[in-house]
């Protein structure tokens, strides 16, 4: 079997495709033991304060090895272009890190990319510096404009935020892979392992997920189910799979030749 190639990001280059962000896990102890299950090397943090903190005011970073991941900055909570590129400075200041995690939504019932803002965030923040990887809908055509601006990945959306629902237009994501010219890392709405084994299969090269695995009844169990999925998702996509057919095809000669 051919050993696979990393996946390069502006600079940095990374053997796991899985990226999984830090919110919603009951403790700080318990997110680093599903980060370390998954077998993710990217791990994606919020950089507002009230974010940063729990109820006893420990510092989330305080549980992130440095030396074992790289932190990747999002905007998350960010409703205009403004307070999202105003968090991306916020965050390359703390973190000393030159790459950023956009969302720029729309509303906090569908919690929707804003195209508009998200392609201004986007021109913004990459004549300043920043790699910028950037949270879209499923649209093909923002897909294309973003990459035009200069984006280091784009993402589009399986489902809503926090939905579990999967990858709800796989056809949408097929023509985005196809005209890309830049990695395309699925995010939102991945519920299980099969998702993400889908969202590779399908020939993205990353998927980035939080809730579907803090979420879960067992966190660290459900860890190792993406890292595996991620895993043979990506393999089969590799290895190619067979046609869809409308009939059946004999596996076994039917003709009377042997074996």
């Amino acid at each position: 079997m051919t050993k696979d190639t990393p996946l390069k990001l502006g600079k940095y280059q990374f053997s796991s495709r899985l990226f999984v962000g830090t919110g919603k896990y009951e403790t700080f102890e318990l997110m680093q033991e599903a980060l370390a299950a998954s077998g993710c090397e990217v791990v994606t943090v919020a950089v507002r304060r009230e974010r940063l903190m729990d109820k006893n005011d420990r510092n989330i970073l305080d549980f992130l090895d440095r030396n074992k991941y790289t932190l990747l900055p999002n905007t998350a909570g960010c409703f205009t272009a403004e307070d999202a590129m105003r968090c991306a400075r916020l965050g390359r200041e703390l973190l000393d890190i030159d790459w950023v995690k956009l969302e720029v939504l729309a509303d906090t019932k569908t919690l929707l990319p804003d195209p508009i803002g998200t392609l201004q965030a986007t021109e913004t923040l990459v004549k300043e510096g920043f790699s910028v990887l950037v949270y879209t809908n499923d649209d093909p055509v923002t897909a294309k404009r973003l990459e035009e601006l200069g984006a280091t990945a784009v993402m589009p959306a399986a489902a809503p935020i926090g939905s579990g629902q999967g990858v709800l237009n796989p056809n949408n994501i097929r023509i985005i892979l196809e005209q890309a010219n830049v990695p395309i890392i699925v995010d939102a709405g991945v519920g299980t392992a099969s998702d993400v084994s889908i969202a590779m299969e399908l020939g993205a090269q990353g998927v980035l997920l939080n809730t579907g695995i803090a979420g879960a009844k067992d966190p660290v169990l459900m860890a190792h189910a993406m890292k595996n999925a991620m895993e043979a998702g990506r393999s089969a996509f590799r290895a190619g799979r067979i046609p869809k057919k409308l009939y059946a095809t004999a596996s076994s000669p039917i003709d009377g030749t042997i074996c």
